[in-house]
């Protein structure tokens, strides 16, 4: 998670204030063990020193300009220093620089050292020593954050393994169980822009035993560990090897390989014939990120030999050149991918973020084609599908080959994820787990044959990696992809059929982006206190509290912030803060009854009506929200 921002109430022109600032800063220089980010700060702090006119009268341009560089580097040490990058269930996440509110090596030894005295203080008496397992992308100090983690590690007698070089986050998860470690280190961002990095934290091996073994941190484990950290008197305290951790081999990637090679059979009892399977043509984007040359690896040995990888974004890059921002979701992300599927006449697109951990699908949606201008992906009917739609799509194919023996098998989804999953593991037998937001959540559901959340993340091999991941998903899809065409059919005529067997579900995505994280307290407060009437023309019935509703209605889980309206119609809005951004997000779904005899013809009609409600409901919720 992100620290907080700095105070608004910080004046530059105070000089008292200015003094408190200045010491603090100084003082963090002299123990800052980085050379680029202490210069980084000698520099902002030269700047903020500098002398402004004392004559009367107004200043010459050259005096402004030094006068607004002043004010201008006063504010940028005040939102380094007014606040302390917060360690929490997302371990850390935050822009890279110096200073305590930002991403660096003297806030990743500290972490570290948090992380090793807990595991210390865990395992105390226990033979043999903590066993942690490092990994970590191609981003901006994410090699010099590992190093540094296997460093304070190795130097309090922990074994730190480190993997082979920048590698997918869900490699990591795999590692963790696969070497019965005790904890695990990603250094990743996922998915944000390119001026961050972070710190993932999983704990298992001996610490955590039961269905979490494995996962992400939840409390109270994340606040454990952040009173270690809080107790590091200085990183020059903190002993550091210059050797002495393992660097793994090649070995527990190709187990990892194997694993997800064998899934689509284990998890979904689907084969292909390599024959078939080298009639579907894949197009594959890993976005700058780490997760190419293995997703390729793993379609290639499953007989998927046509994969085309989107030249221009193949090879890892920190400053993601070719997007805006390196998430799938994102407007624009996957232009390049869609233009290659158009030119080559392939099948499927396939996209991964940059760590490796999600997977979007693009398909050729005829009733989809528009009127963007001629030759484009766009209008021939490309489209990304909704994380619904892949969550439903890949659910339903696990939940039909548990379906004869479902006893004690779980599917999974977040609260803010379509309703649709829930029905279908009901249809099959199955258990079903609404959990919060985040696949540390979903991992802990005892049980689980498959989870996922809307934002692309997909857990369909839980026994192997206990966390989403992007590789196996593509796998998954890519099977079930060439079995619809054996039979003549593609994943749209499939969606079809389970808005026939069980209605047709849209959902969508409202969000507002906000400088002050105050402002979204009071946007969802507002909410929470003056909810809309209506809903898209449908009367709200039910609203819940989601950090005080009834644990009858949230079947038991924990207080979360954020609020649930339910309209008469079952159309459904639910508005949170996002853990990792500084935003409000609303997740609207609506439902449409299909005949179960319905011709693509009505089912398309069904869902332009959908598309119409969700609009409207989108509307209402803007103008609740003041969006």
């Amino acid at each position: 998670m992100t620290g907080t921002r700095a105070s608004t109430t910080f004046d530059p022109a105070d000089e008292t204030a200015w003094s408190d600032l200045e010491t603090a800063v100084r003082d963090w220089v002299a123990d800052d063990p980085d050379p680029q980010t202490a210069d980084e700060l000698r520099r902002l702090l030269g700047l903020a020193d500098g002398e402004v006119p004392r004559h009367p009268g107004d200043p010459s341009p050259e005096e402004r300009q030094r006068i607004d560089a002043r004010r201008a580097a006063r504010e940028e040490l005040a939102d380094r220093f007014g606040a302390t990058l917060q360690f929490g269930t997302a371990g850390l996440r935050g822009a890279l620089g110096g200073g305590p509110n930002r991403m660096n090596r003297a806030v990743v030894i500290r972490a570290a050292a948090g992380l090793a005295a807990y595991l210390g203080r865990e395992l105390d008496g226990v033979s043999p020593a903590p066993r942690v397992v490092i990994g970590y992308d191609a981003r901006h100090r994410s090699v010099d954050f590992a190093r540094d983690t296997a460093a304070v590690l190795t130097a309090v007698g922990i074994e730190a393994l480190v993997l082979p070089g920048a590698q997918p986050t869900p490699v990591l998860a795999f590692a963790l169980r696969h070497l019965d470690a005790d904890a695990a280190v990603q250094v990743t961002a996922s998915h944000n822009p390119a001026r961050d990095n972070g710190y993932k934290v999983y704990l298992g091996g001996r610490v955590v035993t039961d269905a979490g073994r494995g996962a992400q941190i939840v409390p109270p484990y994340d606040a454990a560990i952040a009173a270690e950290i809080a107790h590091v008197r200085s990183v020059a305290s903190v002993p550091r090897a210059t050797e002495g951790w393992t660097v793994l081999g090649r070995e527990v990637i190709d187990a990892y390989a194997a694993a997800v090679a064998s899934a689509p059979a284990r998890v979904a009892g689907l084969t292909v014939d390599p024959l078939l399977a080298r009639e579907v043509k894949i197009v594959l984007t890993p976005l700058h990120g780490v997760g190419g040359d293995l997703a390729a690896r793993v379609l290639n040995a499953a007989g998927f030999t046509d994969v085309l990888v989107v030249p221009e974004q193949a090879d890892p890059h920190p400053d993601f050149p070719s997007i805006a921002f390196p998430n799938p979701e994102e407007a624009g992300a996957i232009d390049l991918a869609l233009g290659l599927a158009w030119d080559e006449r392939a099948d499927l697109v396939l996209a991964l973020d940059p760590d490796a951990d999600r997977c979007a699908v693009a398909v050729q949606d005829p009733r989809a084609r528009g009127h963007l201008g001629p030759d484009t992906a766009r209008a021939d009917g490309w489209r990304m599908l909704h994380g619904d739609e892949t969550g439903a799509l890949l659910g339903a194919t696990i939940a039909d080959h548990w379906r004869s023996t479902p006893d004690g098998r779980v599917l999974a989804s977040s609260i803010v994820s379509s309703r649709l999953l829930e029905r279908i593991a009901d249809d099959a037998g199955l258990g079903y787990a609404p959990t919060l937001t985040g696949f540390k959540w979903l991992s802990r559901v005892d049980g689980l044959v498959f989870g996922y959340e809307e934002a692309l993340g997909y857990c369909v091999d839980p026994d192997n990696v206990h966390d989403k991941d992007g590789i196996s998903a593509a796998l998954l899809l890519a099977t079930l992809a060439a079995r619809l065409r054996s039979e003549g059919r593609t994943f749209v005529d499939a969606l079809d059929d389970l808005a026939r067997r069980h209605g047709l579900h849209l959902s969508g995505q409202v969000s507002g982006r906000f400088d002050d994280a105050a402002q979204i307290v009071e946007r969802v407060e507002r909410l929470r206190q003056h909810p809309p009437a209506t809903l898209g023309g449908s009367r709200v019935e039910i609203v819940v509290d989601l950090a005080t509703g009834s644990d009858a209605d949230r079947r038991g889980l924990p207080p979360t912030e954020g609020v649930r309206l339910t309209a008469a119609d079952g159309t459904r809005v639910v508005v949170r803060p996002s853990g990792t951004e500084p935003k409000v997000k609303c997740y609207l779904e609506v439902v449409e009854p299909v005949a179960p005899e319905a011709d693509v013809h009505a089912v398309g009609a069904a869902r332009r009506a959908a598309a119409d409600r969700l609009h409207a409901v989108e509307a209402d919720v803007r103008a609740a929200l003041h969006l």
